[in-house]
């Protein structure tokens, strides 16, 4: 028994080398630029019903947030913002279906993970929400998307058991940009004018260096 433990797990670490890799790009965006920029925001990001999942932290859910906001909606970051673009998951539900077959798995010694089949697939399904605000913290508009991914985690053509949870959510996430960046791009001739009005961000507070002692 012991050795079959061991023949198991050696064969699990090869299923998980041989497994596709998201790559540095999984918290990037495709360039994909509204023709109606929006003046230069400060981006927010809450992680809201996605934090339940454990796969997504707030880090990299605002460094995906960013990306999209300075590729596509926005002008490049200036030195001023003219207000804020936050970004909340409000819904989330993330499934793996196909965990039924991992018994199967493991009495044929992941034979069929070697041939290809699938252990598991993680499905997320969410609804993200994008505020717009001016500087004054005034909502000029709020806009909607539902993104849905299915992310294998299998050999060859899958992806690992550490790196699927976290791209089914990024997946799901950028279908629901793409949504929201339409909406954006109608709108875009409406808050422009609005978000300049109301003025720009104050500019943060410097930070001190240490102070020299004087000499007396």
């Amino acid at each position: 028994m012991k050795s079959l433990l061991c023949c198991c797990m050696g064969l699990i670490g090869l299923a998980t080398t041989a497994c596709v890799s998201a790559g540095p790009a999984l918290w990037q965006v495709p360039p994909a630029a509204n023709a109606h920029r929006l003046p230069p925001l400060e981006a927010v990001a809450e992680l809201g019903a996605l934090a339940r999942t454990d796969a997504t932290t707030p880090a990299e859910l605002l460094q995906l947030w960013r990306s999209e906001l300075h590729a596509n909606l926005a002008e490049s970051p200036a030195p001023h913002a003219f207000g804020y673009a936050r970004l909340q998951v409000m819904r989330a539900n993330v499934r793996r279906t196909g965990r039924a077959l991992q018994t199967l798995q493991v009495v044929t010694l992941l034979t069929p993970s070697l041939l290809g089949v699938p252990l598991e697939t993680y499905r997320t399904t969410l609804t993200a929400q994008l505020q717009v605000l001016d500087a004054e913290g005034n909502v000029l508009g709020e806009y909607e998307g539902t993104g849905t991914s299915a992310v294998k985690v299998a050999m060859y053509h899958g992806y690992s058991q550490a790196e699927a949870p976290p791209l089914s959510d990024a997946e799901a996430l950028r279908m629901a940009l793409a949504q929201i960046r339409a909406q954006v791009d109608t709108a875009a001739d409406r808050l422009r004018p609005r978000l300049l009005a109301s003025g720009p961000l104050p500019l943060p507070e410097p930070v001190a260096s240490p102070s020299v002692a004087q000499k007396h």
